[in-house]
């Protein structure tokens, strides 16, 4: 088991045309469990193969422990890969499939690496499937098998590339739950690739957000889902997303007011933000969870009336769409249950309110809120 760094990590394909990592820096402590999440394209997945040595950094570092393993070979690496296609072996048994990279990287003897293959598939729940060939096993089974093989290896580093993409929506929820027992049983640091941020936020330790090859944010999944360190994270964290409304601010005897050009909107801030605000008439993106706007009594200090254009039940909830802005969502109880068209008066507590620069989506903050969102 070891920690792992990297350290100004760069790389280019196409001599330098595209960047698909970019001056990328982390620190992974011993025994962490961390979620590397993004959009296609952000670079998570080469990351992941350049700790694993499949390819080679431009520039950067990558340290496993205190060793400086950059130049040296895959083979060399004491990592262990889960890939999202299985990659088994079709002509050979789950047990053969296991035990191969012992075979060609330990001297250890045939009744040992049995013994350890015999011990993982235990873990997994697959002891009785060791004599079978991988296109007799249902996709959870072979994906049990391809994490089996990592196991035996007992590597420093486990690497998992979006290992259940294939799987139902069932099952992914599952095996989540085996990979985190796992892990957190064998006590192996695990960078984990998705791009699914929900599966993000539950599986790991800490998440790290990746956009265009660059970092975003860095943190605990509630520390990164409460305090967003920029637009892009704000709307990326969270199911459904999070609603953006254009406004202008004004700063009114020391209140600020928010408020959108169509008249719709509008958002009384307490005087602490006032600060914040350097002159009147300041251009931002408001952001507000949907889980964050409910009914109004009437009495709140924002109420906003508005009309339902959709309502979407999903058993435990109501979606309702807004004409506050586009795609603006209210994720309301069951019993919330208002027709399209209804006019409706909802609110929200400021404390739940995100404020944006509108040119660079970086969030406003005092110092203290910055500390905390801080990549």
């Amino acid at each position: 088991m070891a920690s792992l760094r990297l350290k100004n990590l760069r790389k280019e394909f196409d001599r330098g045309q595209i960047v698909a990592v970019d001056d990328l820096n982390l620190d992974i402590e011993d025994g962490e469990f961390v979620t590397l999440v993004g959009p296609s394209g952000c670079g998570k997945t080469t990351t992941l193969r350049m700790i694993a040595g499949l390819e080679r950094a431009t520039s950067g570092n990558i340290y496993i422990g205190d060793d400086d393993v950059t130049d040296v070979h895959a083979k060399n690496r004491d990592v262990a890969m889960v890939f999202q296609n299985y990659a088994l072996y079709p002509h050979k048994t789950v047990e053969e499939n296991m035990s191969f990279g012992l075979r060609m990287s330990t001297d250890l003897s045939k009744d040992e690496r049995y013994e350890r293959v015999y011990e993982a598939a235990e873990m997994m729940g697959i002891e009785d499937l060791l004599d079978d060939k991988p296109d007799e096993l249902s996709g959870g089974q072979k994906q049990r098998v391809a994490l089996g093989r990592a196991i035996v290896r007992e590597p420093d580093i486990f690497l998992f590339d979006e290992p259940l993409s294939n799987l139902d929506a069932k099952l992914r929820t599952t095996m989540r739950t085996e990979i985190q027992r796992i892990q957190q049983e064998l006590g192996i640091t695990a960078v984990y690739v998705t791009h699914d941020q929900e599966e993000a936020m539950t599986m790991g330790d800490r998440i790290v957000i990746l956009r265009d090859g660059e970092l975003q944010q860095m943190g605990a999944p509630t520390t990164v889902y409460e305090n967003p360190t920029n637009s892009f994270v704000g709307g990326f964290v969270g199911s459904p997303s999070m609603n953006f409304i254009d406004v202008r601010a004004t700063n009114d005897s020391g209140e600020v007011v928010l408020r959108d050009g169509e008249g719709d909107f509008s958002c009384h801030l307490s005087s602490s933000f006032s600060g914040r605000i350097e002159s009147a008439n300041e251009q931002f993106t408001v952001g507000i969870r949907p889980e964050d706007v409910f009914p109004a009594t009437g009495e709140e200090r924002n109420v906003l009336e508005t009309t339902v254009e959709v309502v979407e039940p999903i058993g435990s909830d109501n979606y309702l769409y807004l004409d506050l802005a586009e795609d603006f969502i209210a994720r309301v109880g069951s019993d919330v249950e208002p027709a399209p068209g209804d006019r409706i008066q909802v609110t929200f507590a400021e404390d739940d309110v995100h404020v944006f620069d509108s040119e660079n989506g970086k969030v406003v903050a005092d110092e203290k809120e910055s500390a905390k969102a801080s990549v």
